[in-house]
């Protein structure tokens, strides 16, 4: 059998559309449905409050500069060179290695698992329901799922917004709205959240800082003592003579209370393989934990470990799969949160329940209510497309649905769920059945 070849540089001409369309795509950064800020075009990406990054830089620079210019200096000039010149340089080398590990915890992915296109595969359930005198089969998705991890039974929960089931440990940040694989906290002084990519930085970061703030306050006595013993006078009239090293001891006596603790209570998880969240939440020492390995297993996965690559690619044009609408089930279907509401609240559409999408199907009762000129196109009679959008109000044809306000709740306050268009496209293809039907049906009587 012979085949019409295609026209001569179709095919290139479709590679290079294909192309241009591509280099036309945005990066994955510029269409990021998260609350991250990115920087030199997508290489770091912090939180929303990164803000807080810049007071948590001047927290750390201010005393240094202080220290560096008042306390230092003098004792540069009481010790003789082999001592006076370390002194300035480690505190230098050390403020600059504490601001580097700050900037490691803050700058990078946290551990961000990519959103799904569409949720997963639904379950089958009996008693589907009925759609224009049609029995369907309905649809749902379980809110938890079961998983072993080193032999004990943990539950993974279902998110509406990234539409996956969580891996264990991961959790939904509702500042960054992000799920983040070994979720612990979201700092805001890091203004990041802290996960599996970024805890060991996290950690460090917060341990120099204490290290940082004791050496300050040992050497601020130790300038004191100096002019005490050199003037011999009390100790007051030399912390007197120099005002900057009071302040100094002051502030990183008070310092230290914070960033000292919060050491020693993350050397505590670390050894027992919890996080911030699990702690808060789980409680473990009232159950068994499947993640602790023992303290020196423990401490190697923290430390002695490579961290995994990101998931996610910031800098890569954004592909076709990422920019399609969400599968269509056919029958019915049912959402983790039955009879809740089911809005995308990143775009700040009014949610709208999914008993009330099925509720439209019952509009062929209604004809009254109908229009022929809003259902059937003026060309060729076929139903009109519908928006893709469920905005605050849901049409089919000229009926106007109100959808009642529902708030849910989800595990950080904040939730969404996939789009609805085909649902909501089925359903009106549904309606429009039945109401042909319905007037086939009036016209022979009126015969």
């Amino acid at each position: 059998m012979y085949a019409v070849p295609p026209p001569r540089g179709t095919g290139l001409a479709a590679s290079s559309m294909e192309a241009e369309a591509e280099a036309d795509a945005p990066r994955v950064y510029q269409a990021w449905k998260g609350s991250n800020i990115f920087f030199l075009q997508g290489r770091f990406i912090f939180g929303p409050d990164v803000r807080s990054l810049f007071l948590t830089i001047f927290l750390i620079v201010a005393p240094i500069s202080i220290f560096c210019a008042f306390v230092a200096g003098k004792l540069m000039d009481d010790f003789s060179n082999s001592l006076g010149i370390p002194v300035m340089a480690v505190a230098i080398i050390f403020t600059i290695y504490d601001l580097t590990l700050l900037l490691l915890a803050s700058g990078r992915d946290p551990g961000i698992v990519p959103r799904s296109a569409h949720p997963p595969e639904p379950e089958i359930i009996e008693g589907g329901g009925e759609v224009g005198g049609v029995q369907t089969p309905q649809f749902r998705l379980p809110r938890m799922m079961d998983v072993t991890v080193n032999g004990m039974t943990v539950k993974v929960k279902y998110c509406d917004t990234c539409m996956l089931y969580r891996p264990p440990r991961c959790s939904h940040c509702s500042i960054c709205n992000n799920c983040v694989e070994r979720f612990d906290h979201h700092c805001p002084w890091v203004g990041q959240c802290i996960g599996l990519r970024n805890y060991r930085f996290f950690y460090m970061f917060v341990f120099s800082t204490t290290l940082l703030c004791l050496y300050v306050f040992g050497l601020s006595w130790v300038c004191v003592i100096k002019i005490r013993n050199a003037e011999h006078i009390t100790i007051w009239r030399a912390m007197a003579k120099t005002p900057a090293s009071i302040v100094l001891i002051i502030y990183t006596f008070i310092s230290v209370w914070f960033v000292g603790g919060l050491s020693v209570f993350h050397l505590y998880l670390m050894s027992t393989n919890q996080t911030t969240y699990e702690n808060f939440r789980y409680r473990y020492d009232r159950r068994a934990n499947p993640y602790n390995r023992g303290i020196m297993e423990n401490f190697k996965e923290i430390f002695c470990t490579s961290i995994p690559p990101s998931k996610n690619n910031f800098r890569a044009r954004v592909s076709h799969e990422q920019g399609l609408q969400p599968r269509s089930s056919i029958g019915g279907f049912m959402s983790p949160n039955v009879g809740k509401a089911v809005g995308d609240i990143e775009m700040g559409r009014k949610p709208v329940t999914w008993d009330e999408l099925r509720a439209v199907t019952q509009v062929g009762e209604n004809e009254e209510g109908l229009s022929s000129r809003n259902m059937m196109d003026d060309k060729d009679g076929e139903l009109s497309e519908p928006s893709p959008d469920l905005s605050r109000e849901a049409y089919t044809g000229g009926m106007e649905v109100q959808p009642t306000q529902h708030h849910r709740r989800s595990s950080w306050g904040r939730g969404g769920s996939w789009e609805t268009a085909p649902d909501f496209q089925a359903v009106a293809s549904a309606a429009r059945e039945m109401r042909t039907g319905s007037g086939i049906g009036s016209s022979s009587s009126g015969a």
